[in-house]
């Protein structure tokens, strides 16, 4: 009998085609179960999309500052010879921050005062002088008056002579005549007393500025004198020192600085991107880890560095119980309002100005993998800017580990 065999190439066609198959079944499976899968409800979480509107705030960081800041300097040359408070202190008007000594502006003073005294001593004897130089003016005034009497006497009587024939009228003339010279002499000295006590007043008047000179001369020297004890000037804190014990200084050498503890400003720092669209006044809410405190924008520096741009802040309302010089802030400020915006709460893993896949559950009752375009994130509301409907629910729950779906099916 005679047996013939199948040539051994065909059953190795046979075994690599089956092996296709198998692979190409295998395939479509993962890709099928990878399209969709089934999820418990129980894991997760949605929320609604909003339409509203909203007002835009954008976030910032910063510092408060003080509004009132006082630089001390040097009032003259000297000695740093004691310092009584360092920075950080709280400090009122009148509290000594250090103490200079100069010996040379003491003799100064000494000096000055010395000569102020001198001054005012001579002003006094020179009134003396005055005085009797009037009564001498006043002296001969008195005795032309006498002169004008006895020569009005005399032309009496000769008048009295003459009508009775005994005077001639030679001398009669001769009586009118020293009436009338002396009357003159009278109304030329009494012009010359009035400019001499005009002149004396002027006289006066000229002491009395070089006396007011050097008061003010004693008074400048006796201010720096005093200054020499550097006062803080203003209510707060000590905020640096410049200077150490036993250090010589220049007249207006920086010493030290003090500023407001209460009266405070906001310097925060905007985003270049949305400072052109902020305005002056525009509302700010400062929080400082303790509270908020209500502000509003008063000024926004042109220049930009680091992609942010330098603006002010006035303190509307109540400081917190923290508030302080320097205390790092973040700030919420109002750049504009907008109308019929779609917004979510900002969920863990949602991030603002980015485009990410979510799940959106569907009409049938599962959950769809979309592409959403987030916008800014303002006091908490996340924008959306495509991607998203009114009404939409997404999943807000950590679903990551199954992006790698298109689709999930919601079981109990």
């Amino acid at each position: 009998m005679k047996i013939e065999l199948a040539p051994k190439r065909d059953i190795k066609k046979i075994i690599a085609l089956s092996g296709f198959v198998v692979l190409l079944g295998y395939a479509g499976f993962a890709l099928s179960s990878k399209a969709t899968k089934d999820i418990s409800a129980s894991q997760l979480s949605f929320q609604a999309v909003e339409q509203s509107n909203l007002d835009i705030y954008t976030t910032a960081y910063g510092e408060l500052s003080s509004a009132k800041e006082r630089l001390l300097t040097a009032p003259a040359q000297g000695k740093v010879s004691e310092i009584l408070v360092r920075p950080g202190t709280k400090v009122l008007p009148d509290t000594v921050i250090l103490s200079l000594a100069n010996p040379r502006l003491e003799q100064e003073v000494n000096a000055a005062k010395g000569q102020l005294a001198q001054q005012q001593a001579q002003r006094e004897a020179f009134k003396f002088e005055q005085q009797s130089e009037r009564l001498n003016y006043q002296g001969r005034i008195a005795d032309i008056e006498a002169e004008i009497e006895r020569a009005e006497l005399e032309l009496s009587v000769n008048e009295d002579l003459l009508n009775l024939g005994v005077s001639s009228k030679i001398e009669l003339q001769r009586a009118k005549l020293s009436v009338k010279q002396e009357s003159k002499k009278l109304e030329f000295e009494k012009k010359k007393y009035a400019q001499f006590i005009e002149m004396q007043s002027y006289q006066l008047t000229q002491r009395d500025i070089t006396i007011k000179q050097q008061q003010a001369q004693v008074a400048l020297l006796t201010q720096q004198l005093d200054d020499m004890q550097v006062k803080a000037g203003i209510s707060g804190s000590l905020q640096n020192l410049n200077i150490e014990l036993g250090q010589s200084v220049q007249l207006g050498q920086s010493l030290a600085k003090v500023g407001s503890d209460k009266a405070l400003i906001a310097r925060i720092r905007l985003p270049q991107n949305q400072a052109d669209q902020i305005d002056i006044n525009a509302p700010v809410i400062i929080d400082t880890q303790k509270g908020f405190i209500k502000a509003h924008i008063n000024r926004i520096e042109s220049v930009v560095s680091n992609g942010t741009v330098l603006a002010e802040a006035i303190i509307d309302g109540e400081l917190t119980s923290n508030a302080r010089p320097a205390l790092s802030i973040s700030a919420q400020v109002f750049v504009k309002h907008q109308q019929n915006t779609l917004h979510i709460t900002q969920a863990p893993g949602l991030r603002p100005r980015s485009k990410q896949a979510i799940f959106v559950r569907n009409k049938a009752d599962a959950l769809q993998q979309k592409e959403v375009t987030f916008g800014e994130l303002s006091q908490g509301k996340l924008i959306i800017n495509e991607g998203l409907n009114k009404d939409d629910e997404i999943v807000t729950s950590e679903v990551s580990k199954y992006l790698a779906y298109q689709q999930l099916n919601i079981v109990d």
